[in-house]
Protein backbone atom coordinates (compact mmCIF):
# COMPACT_ATOMS: atom_id res chain seq x y z
CA UNK A 1 0.00 0.00 0.00
CA UNK A 2 1.25 3.43 -0.89
CA UNK A 3 1.25 6.18 1.78
CA UNK A 4 -0.36 9.48 1.01
CA UNK A 5 1.89 12.48 1.28
CA UNK A 6 0.80 15.39 3.41
CA UNK A 7 0.02 18.51 1.49
CA UNK A 8 3.11 20.65 1.19
CA UNK A 9 1.28 23.96 1.09
CA UNK A 10 0.47 24.80 4.71
CA UNK A 11 -0.44 28.10 6.38
CA UNK A 12 2.66 30.24 6.83
CA UNK A 13 3.37 31.57 10.31
CA UNK A 14 3.75 35.34 10.36
CA UNK A 15 7.11 36.55 11.55
CA UNK A 16 8.09 40.01 12.71
CA UNK A 17 10.57 41.85 10.59
CA UNK A 18 14.03 42.55 11.94
CA UNK A 19 13.31 46.29 12.24
CA UNK A 20 10.09 45.60 14.11
CA UNK A 21 11.84 43.29 16.58
CA UNK A 22 14.54 45.87 17.17
CA UNK A 23 11.87 48.48 17.90
CA UNK A 24 10.14 46.15 20.37
CA UNK A 25 13.45 45.45 22.11
CA UNK A 26 14.00 49.18 22.43
CA UNK A 27 10.54 49.78 23.87
CA UNK A 28 11.08 46.92 26.30
CA UNK A 29 14.42 48.38 27.36
CA UNK A 30 12.92 51.80 28.20
CA UNK A 31 9.62 50.47 29.55
CA UNK A 32 10.72 50.58 33.20
CA UNK A 33 12.21 54.05 32.78
CA UNK A 34 9.03 55.23 31.03
CA UNK A 35 6.81 53.94 33.83
CA UNK A 36 9.05 55.58 36.42
CA UNK A 37 9.01 58.88 34.52
CA UNK A 38 5.22 58.88 34.32
CA UNK A 39 4.65 57.80 37.91
CA UNK A 40 7.41 59.70 39.72
CA UNK A 41 7.81 62.78 37.47
CA UNK A 42 4.90 63.61 35.16
CA UNK A 43 2.10 62.87 37.64
CA UNK A 44 3.73 64.86 40.51
CA UNK A 45 4.48 67.63 38.00
CA UNK A 46 0.81 67.85 37.05
CA UNK A 47 -0.26 67.77 40.70
CA UNK A 48 2.11 70.59 41.60
CA UNK A 49 0.61 72.72 38.82
CA UNK A 50 -2.87 72.05 40.27
CA UNK A 51 -1.63 72.85 43.79
CA UNK A 52 -0.28 76.21 42.61
CA UNK A 53 -3.84 77.41 41.86
CA UNK A 54 -5.31 76.14 45.14
CA UNK A 55 -5.05 76.67 48.86
CA UNK A 56 -4.00 73.34 50.36
CA UNK A 57 -5.10 72.26 53.81
CA UNK A 58 -5.20 69.07 55.84
CA UNK A 59 -8.45 68.04 57.56
CA UNK A 60 -9.07 64.71 59.27
CA UNK A 61 -5.91 63.27 57.77
CA UNK A 62 -6.91 64.18 54.21
CA UNK A 63 -5.70 66.90 51.89
CA UNK A 64 -8.24 69.52 50.90
CA UNK A 65 -8.00 72.03 48.06
CA UNK A 66 -9.75 75.36 47.60
CA UNK A 67 -9.45 77.15 44.28
CA UNK A 68 -7.68 80.51 44.65
CA UNK A 69 -6.67 81.25 41.09
CA UNK A 70 -3.49 83.33 40.81
CA UNK A 71 -3.40 84.31 44.48
CA UNK A 72 -0.39 82.08 45.21
CA UNK A 73 1.56 83.59 42.31
CA UNK A 74 0.69 87.10 43.48
CA UNK A 75 1.73 86.26 47.02
CA UNK A 76 5.06 84.86 45.81
CA UNK A 77 5.91 87.99 43.83
CA UNK A 78 4.41 90.72 46.02
CA UNK A 79 3.94 89.48 49.57
CA UNK A 80 6.98 87.29 50.22
CA UNK A 81 9.85 89.54 51.25
CA UNK A 82 12.66 87.22 50.12
CA UNK A 83 11.55 85.41 46.96
CA UNK A 84 12.07 88.20 44.40
CA UNK A 85 15.41 89.20 45.95
CA UNK A 86 16.59 85.60 45.83
CA UNK A 87 15.50 85.37 42.19
CA UNK A 88 17.53 88.44 41.23
CA UNK A 89 20.55 87.20 43.15
CA UNK A 90 20.39 83.76 41.50
CA UNK A 91 20.00 85.26 38.02
CA UNK A 92 22.98 87.58 38.48
CA UNK A 93 25.12 84.80 39.91
CA UNK A 94 24.26 82.52 36.99
CA UNK A 95 24.94 85.35 34.53
CA UNK A 96 28.56 85.87 35.59
CA UNK A 97 29.39 82.36 36.75
CA UNK A 98 28.30 80.53 33.57
CA UNK A 99 30.88 82.15 31.21
CA UNK A 100 33.65 81.53 33.74
CA UNK A 101 32.74 77.84 34.00
CA UNK A 102 32.73 77.48 30.21
CA UNK A 103 36.06 79.27 29.75
CA UNK A 104 37.68 77.28 32.55
CA UNK A 105 36.25 73.98 31.23
CA UNK A 106 37.48 74.60 27.69
CA UNK A 107 40.92 75.62 28.92
CA UNK A 108 41.29 72.53 31.11
CA UNK A 109 39.96 70.28 28.33
CA UNK A 110 42.57 71.64 25.90
CA UNK A 111 45.30 71.01 28.49
CA UNK A 112 44.06 67.50 29.29
CA UNK A 113 43.89 66.67 25.59
CA UNK A 114 47.67 67.06 25.31
CA UNK A 115 50.05 64.14 25.80
CA UNK A 116 51.93 64.30 29.10
CA UNK A 117 52.75 62.04 32.00
CA UNK A 118 49.94 61.58 34.48
CA UNK A 119 47.25 62.63 32.02
CA UNK A 120 44.87 59.87 33.14
CA UNK A 121 45.26 60.87 36.79
CA UNK A 122 44.70 64.53 35.95
CA UNK A 123 41.50 63.68 34.07
CA UNK A 124 40.28 61.61 37.01
CA UNK A 125 40.96 64.47 39.43
CA UNK A 126 38.90 66.96 37.44
CA UNK A 127 36.07 64.44 36.97
CA UNK A 128 36.06 63.43 40.66
CA UNK A 129 33.56 66.14 41.73
CA UNK A 130 30.97 64.60 39.39
CA UNK A 131 31.18 61.32 41.28
CA UNK A 132 30.97 62.82 44.78
CA UNK A 133 28.92 65.90 43.91
CA UNK A 134 26.50 65.61 46.81
CA UNK A 135 25.20 68.42 48.99
CA UNK A 136 26.71 67.25 52.31
CA UNK A 137 30.15 66.67 50.76
CA UNK A 138 30.18 70.12 49.17
CA UNK A 139 29.00 71.73 52.41
CA UNK A 140 31.73 70.07 54.43
CA UNK A 141 34.44 71.14 52.00
CA UNK A 142 32.99 74.61 51.46
CA UNK A 143 32.55 75.23 55.20
CA UNK A 144 28.78 75.65 55.03
CA UNK A 145 27.92 73.34 57.92
CA UNK A 146 29.26 75.46 60.78
CA UNK A 147 25.88 77.11 61.24
CA UNK A 148 24.30 73.77 62.10
CA UNK A 149 26.86 72.99 64.74
CA UNK A 150 27.70 69.61 63.23
CA UNK A 151 31.39 70.37 62.85
CA UNK A 152 32.04 71.11 66.54
CA UNK A 153 33.69 74.40 65.67
CA UNK A 154 36.69 72.75 64.07
CA UNK A 155 38.34 74.57 61.15
CA UNK A 156 37.52 72.90 57.85
CA UNK A 157 39.23 72.67 54.50
CA UNK A 158 37.94 75.92 53.01
CA UNK A 159 38.48 77.82 56.29
CA UNK A 160 42.17 76.95 56.22
CA UNK A 161 42.40 78.19 52.61
CA UNK A 162 40.65 81.54 53.09
CA UNK A 163 42.77 84.69 52.94
CA UNK A 164 42.28 88.37 52.16
CA UNK A 165 44.93 88.47 49.44
CA UNK A 166 42.48 89.64 46.77
CA UNK A 167 41.19 92.55 48.86
CA UNK A 168 44.70 93.50 49.86
CA UNK A 169 45.86 93.40 46.25
CA UNK A 170 42.97 95.56 45.05
CA UNK A 171 43.62 98.09 47.81
CA UNK A 172 47.28 98.15 46.83
CA UNK A 173 46.32 98.87 43.21
CA UNK A 174 44.15 101.78 44.33
CA UNK A 175 40.69 100.24 44.12
CA UNK A 176 38.56 100.71 47.20
CA UNK A 177 36.93 97.79 48.92
CA UNK A 178 33.45 99.07 48.07
CA UNK A 179 33.86 99.37 44.29
CA UNK A 180 32.06 97.21 41.77
CA UNK A 181 35.28 95.95 40.19
CA UNK A 182 36.67 94.96 43.57
CA UNK A 183 33.41 93.30 44.54
CA UNK A 184 33.25 91.32 41.31
CA UNK A 185 36.88 90.16 41.48
CA UNK A 186 36.46 89.23 45.14
CA UNK A 187 33.28 87.28 44.35
CA UNK A 188 35.07 85.39 41.58
CA UNK A 189 38.02 84.62 43.84
CA UNK A 190 35.72 83.41 46.62
CA UNK A 191 33.89 81.11 44.17
CA UNK A 192 36.94 79.52 42.53
CA UNK A 193 36.29 76.26 44.31
CA UNK A 194 32.64 76.26 43.25
CA UNK A 195 33.59 76.97 39.62
CA UNK A 196 36.06 74.08 39.58
CA UNK A 197 33.55 71.83 41.35
CA UNK A 198 30.86 72.58 38.73
CA UNK A 199 33.04 71.99 35.66
CA UNK A 200 33.42 68.19 35.56
CA UNK A 201 30.73 67.37 32.99
CA UNK A 202 31.66 70.34 30.82
CA UNK A 203 35.32 69.27 30.72
CA UNK A 204 34.28 65.76 29.72
CA UNK A 205 32.10 67.04 26.86
CA UNK A 206 34.80 69.39 25.60
CA UNK A 207 37.31 66.52 25.69
CA UNK A 208 34.97 64.43 23.55
CA UNK A 209 34.72 67.30 21.06
CA UNK A 210 38.50 67.82 20.93
CA UNK A 211 39.14 64.13 20.30
CA UNK A 212 36.74 64.21 17.33
CA UNK A 213 38.86 66.76 15.48
CA UNK A 214 40.41 64.89 12.53
CA UNK A 215 44.23 64.71 12.49
CA UNK A 216 44.14 65.90 8.87
CA UNK A 217 42.94 69.32 10.07
CA UNK A 218 46.02 69.64 12.30
CA UNK A 219 48.31 68.53 9.50
CA UNK A 220 46.75 70.96 7.04
CA UNK A 221 47.13 73.82 9.51
CA UNK A 222 50.79 72.96 10.07
CA UNK A 223 51.44 72.83 6.31
CA UNK A 224 49.84 76.25 5.89
CA UNK A 225 52.05 77.61 8.68
CA UNK A 226 49.27 78.39 11.13
CA UNK A 227 50.30 79.29 14.66
CA UNK A 228 48.79 77.60 17.72
CA UNK A 229 46.64 80.66 18.31
CA UNK A 230 45.32 80.59 14.73
CA UNK A 231 44.79 76.83 14.92
CA UNK A 232 42.68 77.23 18.04
CA UNK A 233 40.37 79.90 16.63
CA UNK A 234 40.19 78.58 13.05
CA UNK A 235 40.02 74.83 13.71
CA UNK A 236 39.48 73.93 17.37
CA UNK A 237 36.84 76.46 18.35
CA UNK A 238 34.53 75.85 15.34
CA UNK A 239 34.66 72.09 16.01
CA UNK A 240 33.79 72.49 19.70
CA UNK A 241 31.19 75.26 19.23
CA UNK A 242 28.20 72.84 19.25
CA UNK A 243 29.44 71.58 22.61
CA UNK A 244 29.71 75.18 23.81
CA UNK A 245 25.96 75.47 23.32
CA UNK A 246 25.31 72.11 25.01
CA UNK A 247 27.55 73.00 27.96
CA UNK A 248 25.97 76.43 28.21
CA UNK A 249 22.48 74.97 28.52
CA UNK A 250 23.68 72.33 30.98
CA UNK A 251 25.47 74.93 33.12
CA UNK A 252 22.45 77.23 33.25
CA UNK A 253 20.16 74.37 34.28
CA UNK A 254 22.68 73.06 36.79
CA UNK A 255 23.03 76.50 38.36
CA UNK A 256 19.28 77.11 38.59
CA UNK A 257 18.49 73.66 39.99
CA UNK A 258 21.31 73.61 42.53
CA UNK A 259 19.59 72.71 45.84
CA UNK A 260 21.99 75.04 47.65
CA UNK A 261 20.83 78.23 45.92
CA UNK A 262 18.55 80.48 47.91
CA UNK A 263 15.49 80.20 45.66
CA UNK A 264 15.42 76.41 45.99
CA UNK A 265 15.91 76.68 49.74
CA UNK A 266 13.07 79.21 49.99
CA UNK A 267 10.72 76.86 48.13
CA UNK A 268 11.72 73.98 50.40
CA UNK A 269 10.96 76.12 53.48
CA UNK A 270 7.33 76.60 52.41
CA UNK A 271 7.06 72.95 51.42
CA UNK A 272 8.59 71.25 54.46
CA UNK A 273 8.43 73.79 57.30
CA UNK A 274 5.36 75.95 56.69
CA UNK A 275 3.48 73.12 54.91
CA UNK A 276 2.15 75.60 52.36
CA UNK A 277 2.10 73.43 49.25
CA UNK A 278 0.13 75.92 47.18
CA UNK A 279 2.59 78.78 47.63
CA UNK A 280 5.60 76.47 47.28
CA UNK A 281 4.21 75.08 44.01
CA UNK A 282 3.56 78.59 42.67
CA UNK A 283 7.13 79.61 43.49
CA UNK A 284 8.47 76.49 41.82
CA UNK A 285 6.44 77.06 38.64
CA UNK A 286 7.50 80.71 38.44
CA UNK A 287 11.08 79.58 38.80
CA UNK A 288 10.55 76.90 36.15
CA UNK A 289 9.18 79.51 33.74
CA UNK A 290 12.19 81.77 34.32
CA UNK A 291 14.53 78.84 33.65
CA UNK A 292 12.77 78.01 30.37
CA UNK A 293 12.88 81.66 29.28
CA UNK A 294 16.58 81.93 30.11
CA UNK A 295 17.39 78.74 28.17
CA UNK A 296 15.35 79.93 25.16
CA UNK A 297 17.13 83.30 25.08
CA UNK A 298 20.58 81.76 25.49
CA UNK A 299 19.91 79.15 22.79
CA UNK A 300 18.57 81.74 20.33
CA UNK A 301 21.63 83.98 20.79
CA UNK A 302 24.41 81.39 20.92
CA UNK A 303 23.00 79.17 18.18
CA UNK A 304 23.80 81.89 15.61
CA UNK A 305 27.52 81.47 16.29
CA UNK A 306 27.61 77.68 16.34
CA UNK A 307 29.40 75.92 13.49
CA UNK A 308 27.79 72.72 12.23
CA UNK A 309 29.81 70.60 9.83
CA UNK A 310 27.81 69.63 6.75
CA UNK A 311 28.61 66.31 5.12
Amino acid sequence: MSRKKAPSGGVKRSKLSYERRKALYGYGFIALWLLGTIWFFLIPLGKSLIYSFNSIGIENGHMTMKWTGLDNYTAALNKDQYYVDYLEKTLLETLWKTPLILIFSLFIAVVLNQKFRGRTLARAVFFLPVIIATGPVFRVINDDMDATGTTSGQPQFSTLMKTDLVSDLMNFLGYGSGGRITGFITAVADNVFGIVWSSGIQILLFLAALQNIPPSAREAAQIEGATSWEYFWKIVFPYVSPFVLANLIFTVIDSFTDPMNEVMQRILVFQTVDINYGLASAMAWLYFGIILAAIAIVTAIVNRFVYYEVD
